[in-house]
């Protein structure tokens, strides 16, 4: 594939040429192409200029923007006989070196006997990935792509190829009263083979250890030459009071289930931090819900509800530390609520540093772009976190993609991702409101009618104000808004 870029240094290169050209006698998926293009990225774009030598074209294709300088080649290396190259200075090369290691981390199995401990099993999961994501020589797939493969019976090459993944770690957890016990397996998803399985157990009091012993033991067999040094970056305790962890669990599954149980998962994050103050992800994921109750509409109480939200989301930050999550929840928080753009967009770029893996946090960045008045760079943003998790549920990242089209005034282009939106989530007003506004502005007043109407189901048309800060924007926005509900009243 780089091959083909630098044959045309400078031009656009179409999606179906790159294919053609790379794929030409296989049937592949969108997600491979980007999956391969983000791979290249990664190991192009360290310690470089801003920006990537790969530009997207949304939509068209890629262009490769950096410099090129051609050379005469170098003799070609000989075999020591091991499957190895051997370099010029007589060190063996191993194939793979040049390239990052990946690994997809599957759902596991709830064994406890107990339906309702499925969140438990999932939030397990959640944490291994999050350690996982630490490891800045490790390409960790975001939870969202791995857990659809949740309940399905696991063909792991498969799994491997869709995902575009080298190892897969899958395994089961089985809680019983206050003991955990974790078993796992990794596989090599090219060949199928079990590299390494391991069992872990405790009380529920050191589950946060087991966590990290399983995270620890995964990339000492990915690469156990630096089993050592990355063992020192896990994460620590982010709270010792296990029923605000099982709170927290239970609010967050919430908000990425439905709009209409946002009410619910502020209640019980609210919980979970009067148990404990300083747990960080929990004040980082109220200020979240806050967030969406007033950004939906929804709030009964909108003075209350942003006072609360910016509280959360300060005290979130003043424990955060280097955790990527807290940093970038808090700051899409703080800038719904008034702060400074440019802030906010800081502390996102400073949580994508810590983890460039970190799809939710290129979403988020999404976001903020958009209100920022860059929707080029939103859509950018956001494919990043599409390729990062390729599987994932993917509507409100298109919500962000299609208002970035939508500013841009590219409408034809705003419907598809908006409806896609809306389908995913029908709970979700905010999707409602752009493609209203899109169709008003396309002459579609039928359609916008019946969008508004749908809308008024969920909540009210009318919005006070807009987060986009871009003048032009925000008038486009909020004119649409005024046409489509007049053509319904």
């Amino acid at each position: 594939m780089l091959g083909v870029l630098l044959g045309r240094p400078g031009d656009l290169v179409a999606r179906d040429e790159i294919v053609a050209a790379v794929w030409p006698t296989t049937v592949v998926e969108d997600n491979n192409l980007n999956m391969q293009i983000a791979a290249l990225r990664r190991v192009l774009d360290q310690d470089g200029a801003p920006g990537s030598c790969i530009q997207t074209v949304p939509g068209r294709g890629y262009r490769f923007v950096a410099p090129v300088k051609r050379v005469e080649p170098a003799a070609p290396p000989v075999s020591d006989g091991s499957g190895r190259s051997i370099a010029e200075n007589g060190q063996s090369l191993d194939p793979g070196a040049l390239g990052q290691p990946s690994i997809a981390v599957l759902p596991f199995a709830n064994i406890s006997g107990d339906p309702e401990q499925e969140y438990f099993a999932d939030g397990m999961v959640e944490e291994i990935i999050t350690a996982l994501s630490r490891i800045r020589w490790l390409f960790v797939i975001d939870r969202n792509s791995s857990f659809t493969y949740k309940g399905q019976s696991i063909d792991v090459k498969r799994v491997g190829c869709e995902l575009g993944v080298r190892y897969v770690l899958e395994g089961s957890v089985r809680k019983t009263g206050d003991r955990v016990r974790i078993n796992t397996q990794l596989i090599d998803a090219l060949g199928g083979t079990h590299l390494w399985a391991d069992r872990f157990g405790g009380s529920l009091e050191d589950v946060f250890e087991l966590q990290d012993k399983v995270a620890i033991s995964v990339a000492g067999v990915i690469e156990p030459a630096l089993q050592a040094a990355e063992a020192a970056r896990s994460a620590g305790r982010p709270t010792n009071d296990l029923t605000a962890y099982d709170l927290y669990l239970r609010a967050y599954a919430m908000v990425h289930s439905s709009a209409w149980q946002i009410p619910e998962a502020l209640r019980l994050t609210e919980q979970a931090i009067a148990r404990d103050p300083r747990y960080g992800p929990a004040l980082a994921w109220a200020a979240l819900c806050c967030h969406r109750l007033l950004f939906d509409g929804r709030s009964e109480d909108r003075e209350a509800d942003l006072q609360k939200g910016v509280d959360f989301a300060r005290r979130a930050l003043e424990v955060a530390g280097d955790d990527p999550d807290i940093l970038a929840n808090a700051a899409l928080a703080l800038a719904s609520f008034g702060e400074d753009i440019g802030a906010t967009m800081d502390l996102v770029d400073r949580a994508l540093a810590l983890n460039p893996n970190f799809a939710r946090g290129w979403h988020l960045s999404g976001i903020l772009r958009l209100w920022a008045g860059q929707p080029d760079i939103a859509i950018e943003h956001s494919e990043t976190a599409l390729r990062l998790s390729p599987r994932a549920r993917v509507g409100a990242t298109l919500l962000t993609i299609g208002a970035a089209h939508f500013a841009s005034r590219r409408f034809d282009q705003a419907v598809p991702k908006l409806l896609f939106a809306i389908q995913e989530d029908p709970t979700h007003p905010q999707p409602h409101r752009f493609l209203a506004a899109c169709y008003a502005h396309m002459g579609l007043l039928d359609e916008a009618r019946e969008v508004v109407e749908r809308l008024r189901a969920l909540t009210s048309v009318a919005v006070r104000g807009t987060q986009l800060r871009n003048a032009e924007h925000a008038e486009l926005y909020l004119s649409g808004l005024r046409l489509a509900a007049s053509e319904a009243t």
